[in-house]
């Protein structure tokens, strides 16, 4: 990481422990922030590539996007495919007309025609189509809920323990500690099995061996010996043991992608269902042997939250109390809803509810249209793009425009210009607002909607902190709500587990649709969004297709939301709000107070930004020896 200042200017860039490159500006008075400016220093262009391709293949580009969420492009992709020929079949549903089916024997080799032989196909007219037949099936459903789950609880977990935990631990501390002290202590949090004196004493060697050596490795790049660290050894050497266990637990986590998707990271999806045929004496597919590794994964996960990364979080927050009273920033929490019970076309049946919250107000829950083209727009009056009807309109992603237009200084340069375009992230807004999204958004919504397991889980995390609910409104509130959803989220995947093998018990097998999968049955324009909840925040894939083709393609990605700069109206994005709200810098040469707040929001700038050019040519090649 670089830091530069001057004339009141304080430049880090770029933020490490992210995914991507970002570059933060403050104006600061003194050692305070009065203003921060976020940048994304690189340019997506995801949107050009998928123009012109068959939306059937749409997911496979997408979700290259970012690997680090690895699966949750992909699935956005395949929701706004199926949410577009859905919809088309809905209307010819209104209007009585009936469209056509390729016969079997005439479809495309795909999940659930393993060996038949494809032929020219012939359209079979099935008359109007019901509700039933236009389903994803429900172990479809229930398989993409495992993974996503499995996603969040791999994700978050990784993320504080490797791109977060370090802001609040000292690695040298960990050197002062007692291992026998250490063991007592963990074993007060939790019964994790591996707390014993010689299990932390062979930590402590572990960490003794690096810092001797002067080759830090993954603790390197920290502010060690900052007064802002206010950890025991005793806890910084518990902490710094359950990130090295991170790193083998993971290893396992992961195979829940490969089970249904065959790899990871970018497991492979298709439209109308999932690729993973069910049959438990084959050797391929789900069977019983990967159904009982599915089990063993599921048990892992839950294991590792409930004794390790939750008391984790519980026993680090209480030494930082006074982080639950800055860096709120915005108030504003929005959420499009995601793990549904019965199919996405259900929003009342998802585990994460759908809305937006305003000034903090959790009475009231304000309802989200994602079709309407008055309420999610995104603006470009701070960006490096150029809309044709101006660039103070906002435009809704079914009418987004990627036209790249470079107005900032020259590199290398000092400092951007921050009262003109600076970033080429765009600004969305829900009707106008700047909102924030993210674990704390989803668990705020699931708590003012009442939910049990949300509310139980966050009183009982505010009363041992003894906090007041205010304290979520800040950089440990992040925190904090990012375990909280953890706990919920990793309670749920068992359910999910024992409904998927009831209904192979019963006969149930069917993972996909054929009918969207044949181009045959699609209208000849339509349009649809895919959406989800990413471990980072609400991610929507907004698609236009026609004549079998995609014509328009715009992702609104969760750090677009948080890491997005200055509106027409000059409203602040999440992570510069949230940087304007009670930060002095015990020393600007090592700004650890910044780092604290923007990795609460855990930012993929990969999402937000990408290098593309427009003639193919290759930029960079790596060999890796």
């Amino acid at each position: 990481m670089e830091k530069t200042s001057s004339n009141n200017r304080l430049v880090v860039d770029p933020i490490t422990r992210i995914e991507g490159h970002l570059r933060i500006e403050a104006e600061m008075d003194g050692n305070t922030i009065k203003q921060a400016f976020s940048s994304g220093t690189s340019v997506r262009g995801i949107e050009l590539i998928l123009q012109g391709r068959d939306p059937r293949d749409a997911w496979a580009f997408a979700q290259r996007i970012c690997g680090v969420c690895t699966l949750v492009h992909g699935m956005a992709s395949v929701r706004a495919v199926e949410d577009a020929i859905r919809k088309a079949w809905r209307s010819n549903a209104k209007l009585g007309v009936a469209i056509g089916k390729p016969s079997m024997t005439s479809m495309p080799k795909g999940p659930m025609q393993h060996g038949k032989k494809g032929h020219r196909q012939s359209r079979a007219p099935i008359g109007v189509l019901s509700e039933a037949e236009m389903a994803i099936p429900q172990n479809a459903q229930l398989i993409r809920n495992i993974m996503i789950a499995t996603q969040y609880v791999h994700d978050h977990v990784m993320h504080f323990y490797h791109l977060h935990s370090l802001d609040w631990v000292d690695v040298v501390s960990a050197l002062d500690a007692d291992p026998t002290r250490t063991a007592a202590l963990a074993g007060q949090l939790s019964d994790y099995p591996r707390s014993s004196p010689g299990y932390f004493k062979d930590m402590k060697q572990k960490v003794k061996t690096l810092v001797e050596s002067g080759q830090l490795g993954i603790f390197s790049n920290a502010y060690w010996g900052h007064p802002g660290y206010k950890l025991p050894p005793e806890v910084n050497l518990m902490a710094l043991a359950h990130y090295l266990d991170a790193l083998t637990w993971q290893r396992d986590v992961v195979k829940v992608h490969t089970i249904f998707g065959g790899k990871n990271p970018h497991p492979n999806f298709v439209v109308g269902g999932v690729p993973s045929p069910i049959n438990l004496n084959a050797s391929t597919g789900i069977n019983t042997r990967r159904l009982v590794q599915l089990q063993d994964a599921i048990t892992q996960m839950k294991s590792f939250v409930d004794q390790v990364y939750y008391p984790d979080i519980v026993a680090i927050a209480s030494y930082y109390k006074e982080w639950g009273t800055r860096g709120e920033g915005l108030g504003n929490f929005l959420t499009y809803g995601d793990l549904p019970m019965t199919s996405m076309d259900d929003p009342g049946s998802f585990l994460f509810p759908r809305g937006a919250i305003l000034g903090r107000d959790l009475s009231k829950v304000h309802d989200v249209d994602l079709n309407d083209p008055s309420e999610i727009q995104e603006f470009v009056s701070s960006s490096w793009y150029r809309y044709s009807g101006g660039n103070t309109s906002g435009l809704h992603p079914f009418n987004g425009q990627t036209t790249l237009e470079y107005t900032g200084p020259k590199p290398p340069y000092k400092h951007l210009n921050t009262g003109a375009e600076y970033s080429w992230l765009k600004s969305p807004r829900w009707k106008g607002h700047a909102m924030e999204v993210g674990p704390l958004a989803r668990v705020l919504m699931m708590y003012a909607k009442k939910d049990a397991a949300a509310q139980d889980i966050v009183n009982r995390s505010l009363s041992i902190l003894d906090l007041e609910p205010s304290a979520l409104f800040s950089t440990l509130g992040r925190t904090l709500a990012r375990a909280v959803e953890t706990k919920i989220v990793v309670n749920q995947l068992q359910s999910w587990y024992d409904q998927l093998l009831d209904n192979i018990a019963k006969g149930d097998t069917d993972t996909f649709n054929p009918l969207y999968f044949a181009p045959t049955n699609w209208p000849i324009k339509g349009q649809g969004v895919g959406v989800m909840e990413a471990p980072r925040g609400a991610l929507g894939h907004w698609l236009v297709m026609q004549n079998g083709k995609i014509e328009n393609y715009q992702c609104v990605v969760p750090t677009t939301w948080n890491a997005g700069p200055r509106d027409p109206n000059s409203q602040a994005g999440a992570y510069e709000a949230a940087l304007q709200d009670k930060h002095t810098l015990h020393d600007p040469d090592q700004p650890l107070e910044i780092l604290r707040t923007l990795h609460s929001f855990d930012p993929c700038l990969a999402c937000a930004v990408h290098v593309m050019d427009e003639t193919g040519e290759e930029h960079l090649r790596l060999k890796v020896r």
